[in-house]
């Protein structure tokens, strides 16, 4: 299995795309809706053109400095999920968001909680497509958001994509939290010849399964050190809150069903697992690794998704003054403690474009840069080991292998 990183602009806009196979899911123009069997995608962020501005132009106005890979969200396939982790504009941008189909049956857009509030406020979307993100707890099985991936067989193991949000506290300036995301994919004997096996019984097209809360699936309780483990699992049947939408309306473009699940019943079953997990935290701003320890020490140990596959942040350190809410981005000197302790392979620099800004908000900001190569010597006088630290320029990409 293999994830797949690329870069849409200079600043933090990403698509990241989980496949089975160890290459990158690359998909024909004919079929740019239909991506591989088992794959899973997320679009973060996404601000491809024009500026964005907070309370007035005259306070703060940014403008990019290089063009995005793409002049269009229609250029890249339907994402399966869409992570907006802040209602700033520069990662919640409305006209960028306005290219999405709003009514994708593919499409789930996850953000936090202002944010989605100002995406609802739009009125664009359809309604079941916006959930908010809660925080992440160890004790609220409902914390965390996970995608059924259906089995690419008939009587194959389904995957699975979890998501987490882990925001900050007491944060003055509402930009500092991590999301986590998992993925263990279907499996699958003959995965190259053949098609989706849909879970949902009433549609005969591909189809992600959501299910918000959720109680564990396919939920390995192990200790970590342990290559090979045996799960039980907790599923949770579901009532729609939301009606579905008909097969007729989705046709066959459809590889996404939502539905909200109220409704419990347990079901037990045993799995042995022969992989690891995938898996990376995006913090664009930082946040402090006390915060991420539970949920690395509990959800990641229990999907075997450690080390962790990829981490998404800042290298550069951004100061405001204290009134106007103090550290912006942790940069290098946050992300190493992340990476230290969750063993990262790979660290990628996110929200470091040396953007056109002006107004009144960042006359005194002060900024710490730092190049890979000083981050690559931090990293190793921390760990005695390498990391792979780069930075993607717009449209470039990279495959983590597992």
């Amino acid at each position: 299995m293999s994830l797949t990183v690329k870069h849409l602009n200079g600043d933090t806009t990403f698509l990241l795309t989980f496949s089975p196979n160890d290459h990158s899911p690359h998909t024909s123009l004919a079929s740019q809706y239909q991506q591989p069997p088992g794959t899973f995608s997320i679009l973060v962020d996404p601000w491809l053109s024009g500026p964005t501005t907070m309370w007035h132009p005259k306070f703060l106005l940014s403008k990019h400095t290089t063009p995005s890979c793409i002049p269009h969200l229609s250029h890249i396939p339907e994402p399966n999920v869409v992570l907006i982790s802040q209602e700033k504009p520069d990662h919640c941008h409305e006209a960028t968001l306005r290219q999405l189909d709003p009514k994708s049956p593919v499409t789930t857009i996850l953000a936090e909680p202002a944010a989605a509030k100002k995406i609802r406020g739009m009125k664009f979307f359809n309604p079941d497509m916006v959930h908010s993100l809660r925080p992440f707890s160890e004790r609220k099985l409902d914390s965390v958001i996970r995608f059924f991936i259906p089995p690419i067989v008939p009587g194959g193991a389904p995957g699975e994509a979890t998501i987490s949000f882990i925001p900050a506290k007491l944060d003055m300036a509402k930009v500092h939290n991590a999301i986590g995301v998992t993925y263990r994919p279907p499996s699958s004997s003959c995965m190259l010849s053949r098609p989706f096996s849909p879970i949902s019984q009433n549609s005969s097209s591909p189809v992600h399964q959501f299910q918000h809360p959720p109680a564990p699936q396919k939920l390995p309780m192990t200790p970590p050190e342990s290559p090979t483990w045996q799960s039980s699992t907790l599923r949770l049947d579901s009532n729609t809150l939301s009606p579905p939408s008909t097969p007729s309306s989705h046709q066959s473009s459809s590889n996404h069903n939502l539905s909200i699940s109220s409704k419990s019943s347990v079901t037990s079953t045993s799995r042995i697992h022969s992989e690891k997990a995938l898996s990376f935290i995006y913090s664009p701003h930082g946040v402090n690794y006390s915060l991420i320890r539970a949920y690395a020490s509990t959800h990641l140990v229990s999907v075997a998704a450690l080390p962790l596959t990829l981490l998404l942040h800042s290298f550069d350190r951004v100061e405001n003054p204290w009134y106007l809410g103090g550290n912006v981005a942790a940069g290098s000197p946050g992300g190493i403690e992340i990476a230290q302790n969750l063993m990262a392979r790979c660290w990628i620099s996110a929200h470091d474009e040396d953007k056109d800004n002006t107004g009144l908000s960042v006359m005194s900001v002060k900024t710490r840069k730092y190049t890979k190569e000083e981050v690559r010597a931090m990293l190793r006088q921390e760990l005695g080991s390498n990391v792979d630290v780069t930075n993607l320029g717009p449209g470039a990409e990279m495959v983590l292998k597992a």
